[in-house]
């Protein structure tokens, strides 16, 4: 828990960091870009498909019947909208974090890697291309999980919790082997994630709950769909700031991990000797 909380501490100063605030630029500007071009282009078509569906559902008249018994009858007009938010950003959060991970981590390990673990040797057990599938694969097991889960957001009190727990994992399988991929061999990576597997779940987990604070900007009211475009770039970069707050904290206690690990394999822990931080 110590390291834990250390951890947490050298990430949340070191977030602050001029090169680390770039970094969140970075895949802001592709997924802004990105995303915005999509939203302008296709924003009619699918909130006309969301309203097509949504007329087609039995359970859409009963909804509509009770706003309009409780007098908030114009919220007609902004479910189908806000449904096409709410499934847009978990698709934004995963390509900030896919951007992350492939324009933002390896810059965040070497950061760290000649400030703090300067000592450290680097054995580059991880290579690009395993860091791709382990991103393909993690995020199409939790695509998968969306989509199958995506019912229960509309449930109290599953849409407060599935979301941060989906995240999470797929933050802790994302970024637990790029932390690693530089400094350690596969074997010692695969190690230290199995004997650190919970720690590092809970900093996913802790992500995700991060990751979700921009998700209840849009929440506190479905009048800021008004204000889509502005709403979106800026909870896009909180996206990317929380993401590379999380890659050092991952990278932080990772390498740290790593670094004791050694050094126990050597006998210097064992004997006493104290392992820098």
């Amino acid at each position: 828990m110590n390291d834990l909380l250390r951890s947490l501490g050298r990430a949340l100063a070191s977030a602050f960091h001029p090169r680390m605030l770039w970094l969140t630029f970075k895949p802001f500007i592709v997924a802004t870009l990105g995303w915005g071009v999509m939203l302008w282009f296709f924003w009619q078509t699918l909130t006309g498909t969301t309203r097509s569906w949504l007329e087609a559902w039995s359970f859409t008249g009963t909804l509509y019947h009770l706003f309009d018994w409780l007098g908030f009858s114009s919220l007609h007009a902004v479910i189908a909208p806000f449904i096409v938010i709410a499934v847009a950003i978990p698709l934004i959060v995963v390509t900030v974090l896919l951007l992350i991970a492939t324009l933002s981590m390896p810059s965040v390990i070497r950061f760290l890697g000649t400030r703090q673990f300067a000592g450290l040797e680097m054995r580059k057990g991880g290579t690009w291309y395993g860091s791709l599938a382990q991103v393909l694969w993690s995020t199409l097991l939790c695509l998968v999980l969306l989509i199958v889960t995506l019912p229960l957001w509309l449930v109290p009190p599953f849409f407060a919790l599935i979301p941060p727990l989906l995240w999470g994992w797929l933050t802790y399988r994302v970024m637990s082997y790029d932390a690693l991929a530089l400094h350690a061999t596969a074997d010692e990576r695969r190690e230290l994630v199995r004997r650190h597997r919970l720690p590092l779940l809970l900093i996913g987990i802790a992500s995700g709950l991060l990751g979700s604070l921009p998700t209840l900007l849009w929440a506190s009211s479905v009048w800021l769909i008004v204000l889509f475009p502005v709403i979106t770039a800026v909870t896009i970069w909180i996206y990317a700031f929380i993401l590379v707050f999380s890659a050092l904290w991952f990278g932080y206690y990772c390498l740290r991990a790593l670094q004791r690990m050694r050094a126990q394999g050597h006998g210097g822990a064992s004997h006493g000797a104290p392992v820098p931080y």
